[in-house]
């Protein structure tokens, strides 16, 4: 079985899974909505303020409801000692991460793929005509969030705190990618011409190609541990 095989194995099996229980799928819904519905009534409908903290809102419901599904990733297969198994599967490490990691981006992708139509009602904004700009924003940057997350997962997963740690490990780690994805979506937000834009783009992918290196580095030894 090549190593392509083995990572569309692993990313099936916990798909399969997400799609059988659909916790995780049900609680991010329910937390983007409740994120953004109480930003919309604490700014109080005024069209200036939303605008002009509209990619920031944005991007507040994605990674704040994506930390909800990055830390089932690895700690769901202690359950039952399912790690143990996972780890006597005749794969590389590498390919047990890379699985976790494709998982992680198809779930909160889709979770994404809600909050936008969900956030263009709440907030009177028409965003379907910039759907593709944004997109091409919201891809890197869901790239490396969840490259990150996967990691850290492994990392905390052992942990009694792994609930606290996970986020105050994986928000100041990931800085730059939010960053980066916030300037990125004010200039589409804004109608600006996308060149604006390109310079964070570049930032993301930069910060996407240095956390997967590590991480690949990284997780052999942190699973083991």
């Amino acid at each position: 079985m090549s190593f392509v095989r083995r990572v569309v194995a692993i990313a099936r099996k916990d798909l399969l899974a997400e799609w059988r229980d659909r916790e995780s799928f049900s609680a991010m819904f329910f937390f983007a909505f409740l994120v953004l519905f109480l930003f919309n009534f604490a700014l109080g409908g005024d069209q200036t303020l939303i605008r002009g903290a509209s990619s920031g809102l944005l991007w507040l419901a994605f990674t704040f409801t994506s930390v909800l599904g990055l830390a089932r990733s690895v700690q769901g297969e202690l359950e039952n000692d399912c790690l143990d198994g996972l780890l006597l599967y005749p794969a590389p490490r590498e390919a047990i991460y890379l699985g976790k990691l494709l998982v992680n981006f198809t779930v909160i992708l889709v979770v994404e793929l809600v909050i936008f139509p969900l956030f263009a009602v709440l907030y009177n904004m028409d965003l379907w005509s910039r759907l593709p700009k944004l997109l091409l924003i919201a891809v890197p940057g869901t790239i490396g969030f969840a490259a990150a997350g996967t990691l850290l997962s492994a990392m905390t997963a052992g942990l009694k705190a792994r609930d606290a740690m996970l986020p105050f490990l994986l928000f100041p780690l990931t800085i730059p990618l939010i960053l980066s994805a916030v300037k990125g979506t004010e200039v589409v937000l804004r109608g600006d011409p996308f060149e604006l834009a390109v310079p964070w783009l570049k930032l993301m992918v930069a910060f996407d190609t240095v956390i997967l290196v590590a991480s690949l580095l990284t997780f052999e030894y942190l699973v083991e541990e």
